[in-house]
Order: structure tokens, then C-alpha cells, then sequence
């Protein structure tokens, strides 16, 4: 069992726990309940995504294939965030701290001038453009060979490393089919390409890995351990592919959902978008 535990694991069974206390209050009708329940069972399956993605024998796998890494990062940024945005667990997660603590740290935020700096980041995030560059920026910037490397060499790098990612991730997926301060605020056909525009980027970076003539990481290239033989350049186009097909599917998925809707002429699709994407 202690295989399984690290910084992530334990950040996830405290995320888990609040959100089982915060969610000691009933609902009030069955339609709220079972709402309730669809709800609560994609939070869980996010969890589950994360800790299956950071686990200690996926890690190990990671640091031997760079097609293992890349899938890692696919679970964080494709699956895991999108679950979580979806299950709504904010008002739940916060419901467990005392209502006093509760209105002192929400009065803080609205109103104290400590918190002058944080209400500027909060204006920047609530930002479309700004984060759709931020998470993009994150998600190349950290596969430069050099931080790429940094984070392979070190623990606590490679966490940081994932927690950007699933946090920049976790705000772009609240834009687009989310709720809470930062709600989507695109109408249908804009969401789709938002979701189109975040796929593509993906795109580029697995030409570029497809089409380099050598590995790009002297990690993997060194590595003469590689698990089914693979050379270093056939994993470094193994992760290419997976940038390319598996991880193309959720931006897709969603892009499908927003322009069939937005095709809906007589509007009753529609409704059942909006019970899964906030529209406005």
C-alpha cells in the first residue's frame, strides 16, 4: 500500500475527504439527487484518473518510455480535468471548513487589501484568451528538452510539473464546459472552436516529435531499458501518435456536442447540452 503513496495520492484522499464531509446535506428533491449522484460519480472517476496517472508504477514506467510519460500527461490534462469540471465539487469542498472561517475568507477575498493581488489574478483567469495561452504555454514550455529533463532528474520538479499542467488544464476546462467564478461564457459555436484551437496545439507538438530525425531527450536516448525493445525514436513517435489520436478525442468530443446542439434548430437537444456544459 505505501507503493501507492506520494505528494499527489495524499493530496487527492485530502480533496476526496472534504468532499465526502461537504456532502453530509441531502439534496431536496429526487431530480437534485440524482443529479447529485451522476455528479459525484465523474469527481471520482477524476480522482481515480489521477491517482492511476502519478501512481508509483506508472511513474516508474513513465521513466523508462516517453510514450508512457506523454500518456501521463494525457490523463492529467484530458481526463482527469474534464471529469472534475464536470462533477461541480466546488460549493461541496468548501461546505466542510466553519461558516465563521467561511465569511471571514470570503470577505477577505471580496474586500481586504491583502488580497488585492489575488482578485487581479482571479480578473486574469476569468479571462478566455488568457487562459487558453496559459495552459498552452505551460503544456509546450514543459516539454523544451531542458525543463523536460529538469523534471525527470528531480521528484519534486516532475510534481510541480504535473500539478501545472492538471491546474492550467483544470481552468481551460471550466471555460468551456464548466461552472463556478470562472463559467463558460462562449456561445456553441465558439466553444467548439475553443476546444478545436486547444487540439491543435497538441497537434504541433506531435509533428514535432513524429518528424525529428533523433530523440529529442537525452533521458530516453541514454535509457538501454526500454520495455519491448523499442528504440528511443520509435517510443519518441509512439508518444507522437498519442498526442495525436488518443489525445484528440475529449477536445472532439466536445466540439461534436457544442455544434450539434448549436444545429438543434427546434432546441430540444439543447437542453440536454446545457445540463452537461453551462451555456450562456
Amino acid at each position: 500500500m505505501s507503493a501507492f503513496l506520494n505528494f499527489p495520492t495524499i493530496g487527492v484522499a485530502v480533496v476526496a475527504a472534504l468532499y465526502a464531509l461537504g456532502g453530509q446535506r441531502r439534496p431536496a428533491g429526487s431530480r437534485e439527487q440524482a443529479e447529485r449522484g451522476w455528479r459525484t460519480v465523474l469527481f471520482a472517476a477524476g480522482l481515480a484518473t489521477i491517482v492511476v496517472a502519478v501512481s508509483p508504477p506508472v511513474d516508474r514506467l513513465a521513466d523508462s518510455l516517453f510514450s508512457a510519460h506523454m500518456a501521463q500527461h494525457i490523463l492529467l490534462l484530458e481526463i482527469a480535468a474534464p471529469l472534475i469540471v464536470l462533477g461541480r465539487p466546488w460549493n461541496r469542498l468548501w461546505r466542510p471548513f466553519p461558516l465563521a472561517l467561511r465569511r471571514t475568507v470570503a470577505g477577505g477575498l471580496a474586500r481586504g487589501t491583502w488580497a488585492a493581488p489575488l482578485r487581479w489574478t482571479g480578473r486574469r483567469l476569468a479571462s478566455l484568451l488568457s487562459v487558453f495561452i496559459l495552459m498552452n504555454a505551460v503544456f509546450l514550455a514543459w516539454h523544451l528538452p531542458a525543463l523536460y529533463g529538469a523534471a525527470l532528474a528531480s521528484p519534486a520538479v516532475h510534481d510541480v510539473e504535473h500539478a501545472t499542467f492538471f491546474l492550467t488544464a483544470l481552468l481551460l476546462w471550466a471555460h468551456l464546459i464548466g461552472d463556478g467564478p470562472f463559467r463558460a461564457r462562449l456561445d456553441l459555436p465558439l466553444r467548439a472552436l475553443y476546444a478545436i484551437g486547444a487540439m491543435v496545439v497538441g497537434w504541433g507538438l506531435a509533428i514535432v516529435l513524429a518528424t525529428a530525425p533523433s530523440p529529442l531527450y537525452a533521458h530516453y536516448a541514454e535509457r538501454g531499458d526500454r520495455p519491448w525493445g523499442l528504440s528511443a525514436l520509435a517510443d519518441q513517435q509512439l508518444a507522437a501518435g498519442i498526442m495525436w489520436v488518443p489525445a484528440s478525442v475529449p477536445w472532439i468530443v466536445v466540439a461534436l456536442v457544442c455544434a450539434y446542439a448549436w444545429l438543434d434548430t427546434d432546441g430540444r437537444r439543447r437542453g440536454l447540452v446545457r445540463q452537461i456544459v453551462r451555456e450562456h
